[in-house]
């Protein structure tokens, strides 16, 4: 434990003196580490960057840098990463702008694996596993337990329901419904309930069963939003899940995948 001494850190730095900073890591003003968070090696940290407790951070990642917007006019905007995530190899998180509330924020125990980009004004809930790849134009909101395939793109300004499951390669330009199995391969396409992943979280086999119902009449049935909405009311078992997903719905500006 400790601060390795080929560490370059700034005085205004603050930092646990439970933290380890490991080998040739760079951490700039600004920064706060929580206790017991990690730093591997070649670590780079700067802007206004709040880091919670018990992340570990792999080698060559780099947290809180300028955002990639020509609107980015230095003004100071922050990062916030919250408790018991697993940043790896080569992950990059941009700071928030003006134009998206000045903050880019990830929750607590997410799994963003090598190569992640995370833009600015991207909001990252909890508990989600984001593969190899993955890519996050800015101010795209990330939902708890979402799981999201290696090497997709994610339009700005999209939503990105809660237990939801994208596939590998997929290009995503709409919202993506809470509690579905959604993949792009040049044609979008939502497969249903993301039953697998809803069992794993505990989700009782009725609760499935009416948003599979519901996924149907949606995808299924021949009908337009309107009338499926009006027909899942009618149809379905009102469980909590289902109408998280109507509102969902209701509220997606940009529509929705389906």
């Amino acid at each position: 434990m400790g601060i390795h001494p080929t560490a370059i850190i700034d005085p205004k730095a603050e930092i646990s003196s439970d933290a380890e900073i490991g080998p040739y890591c760079i951490i700039g003003s600004g920064v706060n580490i929580g206790a017991r968070t990690r730093l591997i090696a070649h670590v780079y940290l700067e802007g206004k960057l709040t880091i919670g407790e018990e992340n570990i951070f792999y080698p060559y990642c780099s947290c809180g840098v300028t955002p990639q917007d020509k609107k980015y006019k230095g003004e100071a905007s922050e990062t916030r990463i919250g408790n018991g995530n697993s940043i790896r190899e080569f992950v990059t998180i941009n700071r928030g702008t003006q134009g998206g509330g000045m903050l880019t924020s990830i929750g607590d125990r997410n799994l963003l694996m090598a190569y992640v980009h995370v833009a600015h004004d991207v909001t990252i809930h909890n508990h989600t596993i984001l593969a190899n790849g993955v890519t996050f134009a800015g101010h795209v909101v990330v939902e708890d337990y979402a799981n999201i395939g290696g090497l997709s793109a994610i339009h700005q300004f999209c939503r990105i329901g809660r237990h939801s499951m994208i596939g590998s390669y997929s290009v995503i330009k709409q919202n993506v419904l809470p509690y579905s199995i959604t993949a792009s391969n040049h044609q979008v396409e939502v497969y249903g309930a993301n039953r697998i992943g809803l069992e794993r979280s505990g989700y009782s086999s009725d609760a499935i069963e009416a948003l599979q119902t519901a996924f149907r009449i949606l995808t299924r049935a021949g009908l337009n939003t309107t009338q499926a909405l009006t027909r899942i009311e009618e149809e379905v078992p009102q469980t909590s899940e289902v109408r998280d997903l109507l509102e969902f719905i209701r509220a997606s500006e940009r529509g929705f995948l389906k």
